[in-house]
């Protein structure tokens, strides 16, 4: 479900009949998923959730954050570490940049991508059992994106530490999802540290933690009688010093906006505030390197009041104290909708966001300009960065036709239902053209990144799945494919760019292309309108349709430097 929005103004030739608001069967999924997230998914037991109220008070020598940006350091080497939905985000992180990446750890979660955008397969397959997690499918379709390069060679994580902990009364994440990451990367060629005889629940360990060890219950950080983090780090950078007993550094709070692909954190299910914790010896400007934690589902700042006991529970601070080491905590944030009210990191594929896991992932990408912005080679952001385009309204529309294109006619549904995309009821073959006024883009500023944000509002079948593989691709025309009002022709006159980006499979809610590329970007018109046409590169040879956007314009986001 999403966000109710005002209704477009009532438009000619066509007129927008009233309407009455229905539940449906998309939605009832979404209802039934948000009652699993309360319970099933990672970091989230059936323990009440914190309150702000219950919040305790900070301790003695606690960190008091201090405003304040991401600036560069003499970085050396990068890892991530997080636990359960941020023991996912931290091995898509190493997997698809593991030329930036040099290790990783996981507490309670699996192989990389398990769930394959699948909510279904993130329930029954990386969580529970009852479903195959198909290990060799997983491994090939990271060698597979590797050719395409949409994660980095494969060759870089040979040799890459891997330190990877399962607890055996863990219930959430059970051990043989956590023993497939094991075997996951060793197949690869890492060196995988594996601790899986401690009786730990759900959680990140710690000898911080004010939970017993079996336990599974917030704030999820368990002390199990050892040091967890000794033996994490040990095997990620080598033989550490002991840690301080206080951290002494400075644990700065930073605005997660400014890294935010499309300038929105709670756009991506992230928070507005981010934290980085500083040594004073890297401050000063000695080699060191950066640590990313990645806390839990019900762990994050924004998440009822839980606030920063991750950040200092984790008992990652007082080994960057004595071992020259910057630890990043990003935070993600619970949506308000049904999409992930638990603050979890995305490794499912919510908000529609196909390319969670690879490059071009609106979480990963964030993650990785908050890296770049500590190592140095990413520009600070300056802000006014980027520019959303709603379509013209009165230029949208679809036109249908044979799957030969003859026949073409202009579609009269979308007042109704939306912009129609696949195989209709009619044996007709439509596609969406969309008008934007690309003009908005600042003048003088080089365009970096694009790609366009639809709503699903109907449909019956599976399109991508008639014929098997079938890709819903983006057309872009500089100006208008004839006149820029919808007109038959539309439906098979040449592009300036034909298939410049792809929207992956979805089927409720939110979805969200793939960047346009490069010479899509070059095509766009920055002296009036650009025009986008959406369908399938093949015909669908039964009834297999969606409908989009029947509410508000598509939007395309522009960003820019």
């Amino acid at each position: 479900m999403r966000p109710l929005r005002a209704t477009r103004p009532t438009r000619s030739p066509r007129s927008v009949r009233p309407r009455r608001p229905r539940r449906r069967p998309a939605a009832l999924l979404l209802a039934a998923a948000g009652a699993l997230f309360s319970l099933a998914l990672p970091a989230s037991p059936v323990s009440a959730a914190p309150s702000a109220a219950a919040a305790p008070a900070p301790a003695p020598g606690a960190l008091t954050p201090v405003a304040g940006a991401l600036t560069p350091y003499d970085i050396s080497t990068v890892y991530t570490a997080g636990v359960s939905s941020g023991g996912y985000l931290a091995t898509q992180l190493h997997v698809a940049y593991s030329g930036t990446v040099s290790g990783s750890a996981a507490f309670a979660s699996g192989p990389y991508d398990c769930a394959q955008g699948m909510l279904a397969t993130a329930l029954n397959a990386c969580m529970d059992t009852l479903q195959d997690l198909r290990l060799a499918q997983l491994e090939q379709a990271t060698r597979d994106r590797a050719a395409q390069g949409l994660v980095d060679p494969v060759a870089n994580l040979a040799d890459d530490p891997v330190y990877v902990f399962s607890g055996t009364r863990d219930t959430t994440v059970r051990q043989p999802v956590a023993t497939a990451l094991v075997d996951y990367y060793t197949h690869f060629g890492a060196r995988v540290r594996y601790n899986r005889t401690t009786a730990a629940g759900h959680a990140w360990i710690s000898p911080l933690g004010p939970n017993s060890c079996a336990v599974t219950q917030s704030p999820f950080l368990n002390d199990c009688g050892f040091d967890a983090e000794a033996e994490m780090l040990g095997h990620l950078l080598g033989p550490v010093s002991a840690p301080a007993t206080q951290p002494s550094g400075a644990l700065i709070r930073f605005d997660q906006n400014a890294y935010a692909p499309g300038g929105s954190a709670a756009a991506l299910s992230m928070g507005d505030d981010g934290f980085a914790y500083v040594p004073a010896s890297c401050a000063g400007g000695a080699k060191c390197s950066l640590m990313v934690a990645l806390h839990g589902c019900k762990q994050g700042y924004a998440y009822q009041g839980f606030g920063t006991r991750f950040v200092e529970g984790a008992h990652l601070n007082e080994y960057a104290d004595t071992n020259g080491m910057i630890v990043l905590y990003p935070q993600a944030a619970p949506t308000a909708t049904l999409e992930n009210p638990n603050g979890c990191w995305n490794w499912w594929g919510y908000l529609g966001d196909s390319a969670y896991a690879r490059h071009g992932g609106k979480q990963i990408e964030a993650v990785m300009r908050m890296i770049g912005a500590l190592r140095g080679s990413t520009p600070p952001p300056t802000g006014g960065t980027s520019v959303t385009l709603p379509s013209v309204d009165a230029q949208d529309g679809y036109v249908k036709a044979a799957a030969d294109g003859s026949g073409a006619a202009v579609g009269t549904l979308e007042d109704l239902y939306g912009l129609a995309l696949g195989r209709g009821t009619d044996g007709k073959v439509n596609r969406t053209l969309l008008s934007f006024d690309t003009s908005r883009v600042p003048a003088g500023k080089e365009i970096t990144r694009a790609y366009l944000t639809v709503d699903r509002s109907g449909g019956a079948g599976d399109p991508w799945a008639s014929p098997a593989g079938n890709r819903l691709l983006v057309d872009v025309r500089s100006g208008c494919f004839g006149g820029c009002a919808v007109e038959p022709a539309d439906w098979a006159a040449p592009a300036t760019v034909a298939g410049a980006a792809e929207f992956g499979p979805f089927f409720s809610g939110r979805a969200v292309s793939g960047d346009l590329s490069a010479a899509a970007l070059a095509a766009l018109n920055r002296g009036g309108t650009t025009q986008m046409r959406l369908g399938f590169a093949a015909a669908p040879p039964s009834i297999a349709y969606l409908f989009v956007n029947q509410s508000a314009p598509v939007t395309l986001t522009v960003e820019y430097r």
